[in-house]
């Protein structure tokens, strides 16, 4: 085991992988929570086709990927909101409409430049080489932005998440944390999208949320325990991926399922013993 760590750690690219991933993940679970108890967790995979339009974009223009892509998901996460705010198309319609036209676009875009190449790969299944430096200093500042406004705005989110009308009672403006949450996620779908691939970021924030539920029945227990989920998926799925060559979105992904199984499984004895 030890010789296998060092032998991963002795590659620059698993180190940025290593970092970043655990980075993302984190974040990833701890916006999941409030997304799936609001049934709102699909705005991952709809913000995923949107980054994968945004990168397309970039490629076409030959500029770097993160730096189109976060600003246009962001307009995107802003656009969905108000859309299923404020018209009669209800939030899986909205999402559905923006995710399959932007990975249209997207599509149409590389076709037109570069075509069907590696690179459009590794944006759709993931990829662990697919990070430069600047991506992983520009990913690391993020997701540390995102932690430290998650931590602050904790109290309000829980409030927003669990009870929003008690929430607006107390004066507490909930557009503006739904606003923050989805700029948050929108952030974290953009740095993920390099390793898990733009149709696979959205498991990062919905398995961990949701394994979590299953044995844990507190918002601070089940954010904790999605946290822990994550990390581990992460990190054997990385593992996985290495040793065996496979695809580490898909890896990750598979230990996610593997857990949710376990969890639900152990869930349901504690149900028959209590």
């Amino acid at each position: 085991m030890i010789t296998l760590i060092r032998e991963m750690f002795s590659y620059p690219f698993m180190v940025r992988a290593m970092i970043v991933g655990t980075l993302v993940s984190v974040c990833a679970s701890l916006l999941g929570v409030s997304l799936v108890l609001k049934r709102y967790s699909m705005i991952g995979d709809g913000l995923s086709h949107v980054g994968f339009g945004a990168l397309a974009l970039a490629v076409a223009l030959n500029m770097a990927p993160l730096k189109v892509a976060i600003p246009v998901v962001i307009v995107a996460a802003f656009i969905l909101l108000r859309v299923t705010e404020n018209s009669k198309i209800q939030g899986d319609a909205a999402i559905a409409l923006i995710s399959t036209g932007a990975l249209a676009v997207g599509v149409m875009l590389v076709s037109l430049t570069t075509g069907m190449n590696m690179d459009v790969y590794n944006y759709m299944f993931g990829s662990i080489l697919a990070m430069s430096r600047e991506d992983v200093v520009l990913s690391i500042m993020v997701s540390i932005i995102v932690l430290i406004l998650y931590v602050i705005f904790y109290e309000k989110i829980f409030a927003v998440t669990f009870d929003e009308t008690f929430a607006k009672a107390t004066g507490i403006n909930t557009n503006l944390y739904h606003m923050l949450l989805s700029i948050l996620t929108a952030l974290i779908i953009v740095l993920g999208m390099r390793m898990m691939g733009a149709l696979l970021i959205s498991s990062l924030i919905v398995f961990p949320a949701v394994t979590a539920m299953r044995i844990c029945h507190t918002f601070k227990s089940v954010t904790i325990t999605a946290v822990l989920v994550s990390i581990v998926s992460f990190i054997v799925g990385i593992t996985t991926s290495y040793l065996y060559a496979t695809p580490t979105g898909a890896s990750i992904v598979i230990v996610d399922i593997i857990l949710f199984i376990l969890f639900q499984l152990y869930g349901l004895i504690i149900k028959k013993n209590v």
